[in-house]
């Protein structure tokens, strides 16, 4: 049984959401920082509760970059947070990256998580997504259900490279 994982990153908005084979929900959960760091124990730890040594488990990550217009600071911030959940991720299972624009076009999504929200929550009301900003939370569920489409081959063949 394989176990889907869905990593929405950021310094301190990033989230993760795990479903079974299935497609059920498992878990989701903001991944926790400290003065703006993302604690890499702490993440490593919870990620490590939801995958069974024995099963399998795939991850797959928004490919994410700075935006034009933020400072030199911020961006650091951010590409440092990046990095941190992806190393996480790629030291417990296999680590793949998608843009948003794929994975949103595969649910037929817009840029407004709102969208995001209602349908994660039609998919798996008990996630509990009650808040705006379980926004992230949600996109991080569908981007574990994209992947497994991808991988099940219930749309395009999956690649490493998200470009």
């Amino acid at each position: 049984m394989t176990i889907w994982i869905g990593i929405d990153p950021g310094s301190i908005s990033g989230a993760l959401g795990a479903l079974d084979a299935r497609g059920d929900y498992l878990d989701s959960f903001e991944i926790q920082h400290k003065d703006k760091h993302i604690l890499a124990l702490v993440f490593k730890n919870h990620l490590l509760k939801i995958i069974d040594p024995k099963e399998d488990a795939q991850i797959c990550m928004e490919y994410v970059w700075s935006l034009p217009g933020n400072g030199s600071a911020s961006s650091f911030q951010f590409g440092r947070a990046v990095g941190v959940i992806s190393a996480v991720a790629e030291l417990t299972a296999p680590l793949s990256f998608v843009t948003h624009q794929k994975w949103k076009k595969h649910f037929h999504l817009s840029a407004d998580k709102n969208e995001s929200l209602d349908l994660a929550r039609s998919f798996w009301p008990e996630a509990k997504l009650l808040r705006k900003k379980d926004g992230n939370r949600a996109e991080a569920l569908l981007m574990a259900l994209y992947w497994q489409d991808m991988v099940n081959g219930k749309q395009d063949k999956p690649t490493q490279n998200p470009d």
